[in-house]
């Protein structure tokens, strides 16, 4: 078994405080409660309805995927639930809070509480090691030092990354970058986990592995909301929604979500990406 694999199946996750299921799981409050979401965008003399009238929940504890084609309006979708852009109309709750009307400074500091990110790019900030890049929401949230380092150190480890908290990104693979991300979308507990194409750039044994990381905090609680192309990608989710020409065209249960785990376990041992860095 390859580190990676090792880190999957053994690590302990970081507490998800605000992701964690009670007895009744799935009757409590939704952490997403949209209503008749409608996004239009001004484009010349005409207008662009890149969303007409989107309404729907997702509970605690939920992994769901998003897909749709491109102009479908997942990515404007994925920008107004993460608090990154605001809708025409509508409403939207998160984790009991209505946000359609807070304040820019207000919506700022719900992401940063509420929100973990995770983009296909990675985002981290190249001049920062592993453990800085992963501080850093911590930073913003006013978080003591002592307790940023320990949430900070518990979180690379949990994505098998602790033997290299002070590489940067640089001397990093794609996947392990990818890892990095993870583990800075968790420091701050957040009730949201928003991964926006997260195995884009990666190979296919990476992005299963990818996702064994996001299956397994999944099962420790957290609520999950990925935006993918690949079908594939999307079997390993408990929950997929499609988005065509601005509206929900699809919103099934996953029964039978393939295991990542297994899939790995199926295959032979790459210790190549280990040996990048």
């Amino acid at each position: 078994m390859s580190a990676t694999n090792a880190s999957v199946s053994e690590a302990t996750m970081p507490s998800l405080n605000g992701t964690h299921l009670s007895e009744d799981g799935m009757r409590q409050q939704p952490v997403i409660r949209v209503s008749n979401l409608v996004k239009d965008y001004s484009r010349g003399n005409s207008v662009v309805h890149a969303l007409r009238g989107v309404s729907l929940s997702v509970r605690p504890g939920e992994f769901m995927a998003v897909m749709g084609p491109s102009g479908s309006g997942k990515s404007t979708f994925m920008n107004l639930i993460g608090c990154l852009d605001r809708p025409t109309s509508g409403t939207y709750e998160l984790d009991g809070v209505e946000v359609t009307h807070l304040a820019s400074s207000q919506l700022a500091d719900l992401r940063n509480q509420k929100i973990g990110f995770i983009f296909q790019g990675f985002n981290l900030l190249p001049r920062m090691d592993a453990f800085d890049n992963v501080m850093l929401p911590m930073v913003y949230a006013g978080v003591p030092t002592g307790t940023r380092r320990h949430r900070a150190t518990v979180a690379l480890e949990a994505v098998g990354l602790g033997d290299r908290m002070h590489h940067r990104s640089s001397e990093l693979s794609g996947g392990q970058q990818q890892r990095v991300a993870i583990a800075r979308a968790l420091v701050n507990a957040p009730s949201l986990i928003l991964a926006d194409e997260p195995t884009g750039n990666l190979d296919s044994r990476t992005s299963v592995e990818i996702m064994a990381i996001l299956q397994r905090l999944n099962q420790s609680g957290a609520t999950i909301v990925l935006v993918t192309h690949e079908p594939d990608i999307a079997e390993y989710c408990t929950r997929r929604v499609t988005f065509k020409d601005g509206v929900v065209l699809s919103d099934q249960t996953n029964a039978n979500a393939n295991s990542a785990a297994t899939v790995l376990a199926g295959w032979p041992a790459d210790d190549d990406e280990d040996a990048a860095a």
